[in-house]
């Protein structure tokens, strides 16, 4: 895992044994400091870690005073305190002045493990609800991870980063958005961004999984469960083992399938066909659907209790419609992903006028699909109107017309008071100047002026 631990401790030997233990548990980033006023000097400077740990008892410096200094200067640094004393009084007063847990010596292994897990949850969701509280753009750790979803819209990358907090989880995620928003492609980045990234990331297309073959394809069955010259398959969550398994168009599923997944994110075991013993199931489920899931819901066609399970993080991407500042930058990729050897087409400025004003229905899959087949109809050369699809140009010529209308429909009194006073101010408010280079009588002048308000 690459989350930042430091260790501040005046005990040598316990410190390097917790480093030890740290390590065995799968955190590799760990620092060790004997001097608690050194640890508080380098958060004067502005170093922060996701973890501190905190012995209690120092020389130089109590515990309880490092633990205020690092919560007034990194606030997002999760501490815990670790004594040999166990005292309610010193854990209550601990707790009060912000520490998160409080561990009494010697600390095993499951209990580090606990402790440091909750804690970096608890710091993950605060991070995520800080997010939309600040006025500038969240950044990416894993900048090259989120490369391939391409955009500079505020508010993809506000998601992009809330998926790069949930990444280093191992919460299922719950991707919703319309069909072409690339639902799939976040799942990817997720899972690279992820301790799981080593390992497998197995797609599953639900509505393509037969529910006669659905405990066979997930959980799979050993040696002749079917017949006797079966060979056995293995499942995806077994071929999956460590890695992440993405449930695509999961509110498609069945609801008698439901039920038999929720066992697998319930318990996190599984039985193979033909098997009598559990098998424990150390994957990370990410799942995906356009549907909407309330709807299914309350209609009884979708499980509540599997809803809440699948939603431990809840990211809903927006239609391109909402994001069209990313237009300009997803056709140039896909214009260089389509260039041959003379380099990328170009797009005049009348195409990129009717492609910026479509609406996409199918988002970044059509827009993806409609630009590769304006770069094969240009033939090399400059993409123009003529190159983009009927529905694009009539809807657009459509839509140029309808605010054409809607600028030149204007009530003839609104024209003629603006005319009026226009003239008026030229005149420096010279009424009778006024009135002949209108051509109107004085009286009339008088009048229309106090019917607008002027004197």
């Amino acid at each position: 895992m690459n989350s930042s631990i430091l260790v501040v401790d005046d005990d040598d030997d316990f410190m390097a044994v917790l480093k030890i233990k740290l390590q065995k548990i799968g955190y590799a980033n760990v620092r060790l400091m004997a001097n608690p006023l050194k640890a508080a000097a380098a958060f004067t400077k502005g170093a922060c870690v996701d973890i501190a740990l905190i012995d209690m008892t120092m020389p130089e410096m109590e515990g309880i005073e490092l633990l205020e200094h690092i919560k007034n200067t990194c606030p997002t640094t999760e501490c815990i305190m670790v004594t040999a004393v166990n005292e309610a009084s010193v854990a209550v007063e601990c707790l009060r002045k912000g520490a998160y847990d409080y561990l009494v010596k010697p600390v095993s292994s499951d209990t580090l493990a606990l402790a440091l897990n909750r804690a970096l949850e608890r710091k993950r969701l605060l991070d995520i609800l800080d997010i939309e509280k600040k006025g500038s753009l969240p950044r990416l750790i894993y900048a090259d991870t989120f490369k391939p979803i391409v955009t500079q819209s505020p508010k993809m990358l506000r998601i992009l980063k809330e998926a790069e907090l949930h990444a280093q989880s191992d919460v299922p995620i719950l991707l919703t958005g319309e069909s072409g928003t690339g639902k799939e492609l976040l799942a990817q980045a997720i899972h690279c961004a992820s301790p799981r990234s080593k390992f497998r990331f197995t797609p599953v297309n639900m509505a393509s999984v037969s529910p006669n073959l659905f405990e066979s394809e997930f959980f799979g069955h050993t040696k002749g469960a079917f017949t006797g010259a079966d060979k056995g398959r293995t499942g995806y969550l077994e071929h999956t083992e460590g890695g992440t398994v993405f449930l695509d168009e999961i509110g498609t599923m069945p609801i008698d399938l439901q039920g038999k997944l929720l066992r697998v994110l319930q318990d996190g075991e599984f039985i193979k066909l033909g098997a009598n013993r559990n098998q424990k199931a150390d994957v990370r489920f990410v799942a995906a659907t356009n549907e909407d899931l309330e709807k299914l819901m309350s209609s009884r066609e979708f499980r509540k209790d599997l809803f809440y399970r699948i939603r431990g993080g809840w990211l809903h991407l927006p239609p391109l419609r909402e994001r069209r500042e990313d237009i300009p930058l997803l056709i140039d990729k896909f214009l260089k992903n389509t260039a041959g050897n003379g380099g990328p087409v170009q797009v005049d400025q009348d195409a990129m006028c009717c492609l910026m004003e479509y609406d996409y229905p199918g988002n970044v899959r059509e827009l993806k699909s409609i630009v590769q087949s304006a770069a094969n109809l240009a033939q090399g050369k400059p993409i123009t109107k003529r190159n983009l699809p009927e529905a694009i140009k009539s809807r657009t010529a459509a839509t140029c017309l309808e605010e054409n209308l809607q600028t030149e429909i204007v009530p003839l009194a609104e024209i003629e008071q603006e005319h009026i006073l226009s003239i008026y101010a030229h005149t420096n408010r010279n009424k009778s100047k006024t009135a002949r280079l209108l051509g109107i009588g004085l009286n009339t002048l008088r009048r229309k002026l106090k019917a607008y308000g002027e004197s």
